[in-house]
């Protein structure tokens, strides 16, 4: 098994929660977005974002607008819809808790390894 590959599973799992949280703090476009992440280290591609942004609002949780550019065509701004921010608060605690678990156990697995 590669590690790789796991990786690449667990940063697909939280790639939705980062995206609705990089929106909570203001409207963004694609490119924006992908800025973000890649400046997090969460490297993902066009072709994921686009199709997750379309997942996203066809939810009701984001909405979008079109702005012209100065500097080529009109851009497609996502924002967050009120929906949107209610279901980010729930992934926020599922969150905290869900690190806080697994902080427990891989602590538990981390003292019981030393004492070997």
């Amino acid at each position: 098994m590669k590690i790789e590959n796991t990786k690449a599973q667990m940063r697909k799992g939280v790639l939705e929660f980062c995206i609705l949280s990089i929106l909570s703090k203001g409207d963004a476009y694609t490119s924006e977005i992908l800025s973000q992440l890649k400046d997090a280290k969460l490297l993902v591609v066009e072709g994921t974002v686009y199709p997750l942004l379309t997942r996203l609002k066809n939810a009701g949780l984001l909405s979008y607008r079109w702005e012209e550019s100065t500097s080529g065509p009109p851009r497609k701004y996502y924002g967050l819809t009120e929906t949107g921010k209610i279901f980010l608060s729930g992934l926020n605690t599922t969150w905290n808790e869900l690190v806080a678990a697994v902080q427990i156990v891989t602590k538990n697995n981390e003292s019981k390894s030393t004492k070997k």
